[in-house]
């Protein structure tokens, strides 16, 4: 019998990478891919009502409100997100016997280490995107026992989403010039990678339980993302790229948010 895996947040970054590698169902997995339209994470009677019609083993949780600046102008919403609804789906993993990856972030620290954070290490929101993680991540802690949650940085997909890589790509062909920070430190992570680490969790059967921290193993600034970036396109020669240590936003930002991956 296939495992049956349920993908939250399916119209993300994250969620059409695991639709593209997997599923075509190569691993023996049975997948139902759902989209915030199709399914609420807030709303706890259909998030029940879903996982007690479908017998899912696992619950790959996707979902989240990952826009930083607005976040902070308007914390309900992330909240209400990242953390309600993650707490909605871990009473309904209990309820129902799944096992919950749940997706989290490099912001749940404040950055003012110089070595990578480690699972041990004592969490310290600077913002609130990062407060409204870091309360998902406790809720789950709180109700469940089997459920793994999944730090990661700087997440993008080279096809699907907004992020920086593809606004770097379009901002190549409309400007000449893009001044770039060089005040952050972490480790962009293709998506592709972070749904092939996720996967052999399931694939595994995994039973190490807790937290996992995930990245990609370059270390770099924005800026120095951007180069890559526009160098692997053949781009670095259309657009003037300057180096910014003024780059002014509304939340503050963890100036170093390498993690350290333990399998």
């Amino acid at each position: 019998m296939d495992t049956k895996v349920l993908v939250t947040g399916a119209n993300g970054q994250l969620g059409q990478t695991i639709k593209e590698l997997f599923a075509v169902n190569s691993l023996g997995l049975d997948f139902t891919f759902v989209s915030k339209t199709e399914l609420d994470i807030t709303d706890f009677e259909k998030v029940s009502t879903l996982f007690e019609q479908n017998h899912f083993d696992y619950c790959i949780n996707c979902a989240a409100y990952t826009n930083v600046e607005q976040a902070e102008k308007t914390p309900d919403i992330a909240f209400k997100i990242n953390a309600d609804g993650a707490k909605n789906l871990a009473l309904a993993c209990e309820e129902n016997n799944v096992v919950l990856i749940h997706i989290s972030t490099d912001y749940v620290f404040d950055g003012e280490k110089t070595t990578p954070y480690t699972v041990e290490d004592d969490t310290n929101p600077i913002n609130e995107y990062g407060k409204s993680k870091l309360l998902g991540e406790q809720h789950i802690q709180n109700i469940l026992l089997e459920y793994f949650i999944v730090r990661t940085s700087w997440l993008y997909s080279k096809k699907y989403g907004n992020n920086f890589y593809k606004t770097m790509m379009r901002l190549a062909e409309e400007k000449d010039e893009l001044s770039i920070t060089t005040d952050q430190l972490g480790c962009p992570t293709d998506t592709e990678n972070l749904a092939r680490f996720v996967l052999k969790l399931i694939s595994k059967k995994s039973n190490t339980y807790g937290i996992k921290h995930f990245s990609d193993d370059e270390v770099m600034t924005w800026y120095d993302f951007a180069r890559k970036i526009l160098s692997e396109n053949d781009l670095i020669n259309k657009i003037n790229l300057v180096k910014t240590s003024n780059y002014v936003t509304f939340a503050q930002r963890p100036k170093y948010s390498v993690l350290l991956g333990m399998e």
